[in-house]
């Protein structure tokens, strides 16, 4: 599969990939080389594992990242209970259970990075948000992601199967180290231009109206050039639009009022809906279609 078939994959999967994030993509693959993802909260990242898994026919596998996260929860853990009632039933019959019957595959639960290391299938693994990770973890992933192996002190070395493709996302809230820089092959996503927006949403929202989603596009393009405290992302821009089409507009009302109550799809914190007002929003309404003009005129 050549980078292109890949982005065109993509896009029958939902997904509209530029040229150069459908070259990253199929880089990462062809090198077996992890993609570190950065950029804002709401531009696509998580969506792109998704659709990746979904274009390629692969399982999806995600382990999502939070400060505490640790060896059992990211990778394997024993089933202690299970154990705990081996013994029993070895008691109840007058025998001695072998400690490699109670350290065996059958009780260990895997988590996100051993399931996709063992999978029978090659996999998409999502390792999200990874800035949220404490440093440790990040230096624990650091020898995951450069041998595909878990060691189980108990079993051995798991290896895989097949090597994953990897998909890291951060959002910038912490600097990642140098190392985890060098292990990856990157990709900055930023917001998506007006006309790649415009496709987005309607390979997502086909029914509605084309007058609709050029217009409120348009108007959250805008929208993102203000001093906001959360910026709204695609993800914002699809449930506003689905929004305004259950309301049944065809096409963005002149008049900000009739349309001011739905800004709860776009805005995400109170000091961002109260800095907003009806004289705010009608400012910004006008300088969406002074834009669309000029472009219309070039």
């Amino acid at each position: 599969m050549t980078d292109a078939e890949l982005r065109e994959c993509l896009h029958r999967a939902g997904y509209i990939a530029d040229e150069a994030l459908a070259t990253t993509l199929w880089l990462a693959g062809e090198l077996q080389r992890p993609l570190l993802l950065e950029g804002d909260a709401g531009v696509g990242k998580t969506a792109l594992a998704s659709a990746l898994a979904t274009a390629l026919d692969r399982r999806l596998v995600r382990l999502q990242c939070h400060e505490g996260l640790d060896l059992a929860q990211a990778a394997y853990e024993w089933n202690y209970g299970r154990q705990l009632l081996a013994i029993r039933l070895h008691e109840a019959d007058a025998e001695k259970p072998r400690e490699a019957d109670l350290f065996g595959r059958d009780y260990l639960l895997e988590r996100p990075l051993l399931q996709a290391i063992a999978s029978e299938r090659p996999c998409v693994l999502l390792i999200d948000e990874v800035d949220r990770a404490d440093e440790a973890f990040e230096a624990f992933l650091l020898e995951v992601l450069a041998d595909w192996q878990i060691t189980v002190p108990e079993l051995g070395t798991i290896r895989a199967r097949h090597v994953p493709l990897a998909i890291l996302t951060s959002n910038g809230t912490r600097e990642l180290s140098d190392a985890l820089r060098r292990r990856c092959l990157y990709h900055w996503l930023d917001y998506p231009t007006l006309a790649r927006e415009i496709a987005i949403v309607r390979a997502t929202l086909p029914q509605a109206e084309s007058a609709l989603v050029e217009q409120a596009v348009a108007f959250v393009q805008t929208l993102r050039r203000e001093d906001l405290g959360k910026t709204p992302g695609v993800a914002e821009t699809l449930d506003w639009i689905r929004a305004l089409h259950r309301l049944d507009f065809k096409a963005l009302p002149d008049d900000p009022a009739q349309w001011l109550g739905t800004l709860g799809c776009l805005l995400k914190t109170r000091e961002d809906r109260f800095q907003l007002g009806a004289d705010e929003v009608r400012r910004i309404a006008e300088g969406r279609r002074r834009g669309v003009a000029e472009s219309a005129s070039a």
